[in-house]
């Protein structure tokens, strides 16, 4: 069973642990597949500090970084409550299969309850089927108001490099 940790951004082990696998992840081939720019690495932990809304979970099984989850605070003005974000997840690659995300998401509803929240939103991407299977399970659902207009799909536009 793995310890489930609120992480510190200003801890310099957590934010070790926290880019660690933010690398793990983004290299990956569900992320970018290249490592974080080190300006990232060695600048995302004071950023994250310095946002309140900023929040992160880092599993750890026998002492070692096995999964992350980084989430922020927003608000739904349909609801006119507060939500949560979850932004980045993750479990490293040697601990996976072994109940580590479900433990993750249960400790993201359990802050997310916390925080007055009324609901949680996250963006998977299309070819990551194990992934939607797991949200799925957890009572994840795809975003729609209306069935006439569809789901909505999550979009970006890029401001700068």
């Amino acid at each position: 069973m793995p310890d489930i940790i609120d992480v510190d951004f200003a801890n310099p082990d957590h934010a070790r642990d926290l880019i660690a696998l933010l690398n793990e992840y983004a290299s990956g081939d569900m992320g970018s597949g290249e490592s974080l720019p080190e300006r990232v690495c060695r600048e995302l932990p004071a950023a994250l500090a310095a946002r309140p809304w900023a929040h992160a979970l880092l599993a750890y099984v026998d002492g070692k970084p096995a999964g992350l989850a980084v989430y922020f605070e927003g608000f739904s003005t349909f609801a006119c409550q507060p939500l949560v974000n979850l932004h980045d997840f993750m479990v490293s690659a040697p601990f996976r299969g072994q109940g580590i995300a479900r433990q993750l998401l249960d400790a993201l509803d359990a802050s997310a309850r916390r925080l007055g929240c009324c609901k949680i939103t996250l963006e998977v991407l299309e070819g990551n089927g194990p992934a939607q299977a797991l949200y799925r399970k957890m009572g994840y659902e795809a975003y729609q108001l209306q069935d006439a207009n569809g789901q909505a799909v999550f979009w970006q536009k890029k401001l700068a490099d």
